[in-house]
């Protein structure tokens, strides 16, 4: 897989163009959290056309699919483990339309979400399942921005440093999985 590509988050479009799919990340900077809840509200603002309600600016944006668990004393995150991607792909596309340029979590995207990611210039990568305490080490910074009401899946902005991950999908519609899923 070759020396992981050291990469700063929130990136652009031609950034996210120059990934290929099996690189090895180290993303460090600003991601924004958020899982099912939160984005079926995000889209609920885009589909009664009130995008310019939107809590966060998604533009050139990375969203990690996860519900950190609560820190212990000291800490700033508890475990940090991405999420199923797929739980998202209802919503993925309309977010890459307003200028969602990554998402992180593990596992498939479904045709609809790879389409997107190639028309809209953007990548999916995936973290390691199972290593959430791993990950969480990674995290230097953690703030609610929007919806505190969901508890651990409200939107967060982490910062970064250094998160290991893998561009799953990349924005020329390549896969690193061998064997994709059937529609």
């Amino acid at each position: 897989m070759g020396e992981p590509i050291k990469l700063d988050a929130p990136f652009d479009r031609e950034t996210a163009r120059s990934l290929n799919v099996g690189q090895p990340v180290l993303l460090s900077g600003t991601v924004l959290t958020a899982r099912d809840a939160a984005h079926k509200r995000l889209c609920e603002l885009i589909d009664q056309g009130r995008q310019d309600e939107l809590p966060v600016d998604l533009c050139d944006q990375v969203i990690y699919f996860v519900g950190p668990t609560p820190p212990r004393p000291g800490r700033v995150i508890g475990a940090a483990g991405p999420t199923t991607s797929s739980r998202m792909d209802t919503y993925t596309p309309k977010l890459l339309a307003v200028g969602l340029r990554a998402t992180i979590g593990k596992g498939y995207r479904n045709l609809a979400v790879r389409q997107a990611l190639e028309e809209y210039g953007a990548v999916h990568f995936s973290a390691i399942g199972g290593a959430g305490a791993l990950l969480a080490q990674c995290i230097k910074a953690s703030t609610i921005l929007a919806y505190d009401d969901l508890g651990t899946e409200a939107i967060r902005q982490l910062k970064v440093e250094n998160l290991p991950l893998i561009v799953a999908y990349d924005a020329h519609g390549n896969s690193v999985y061998p064997c994709e899923p059937q529609p």
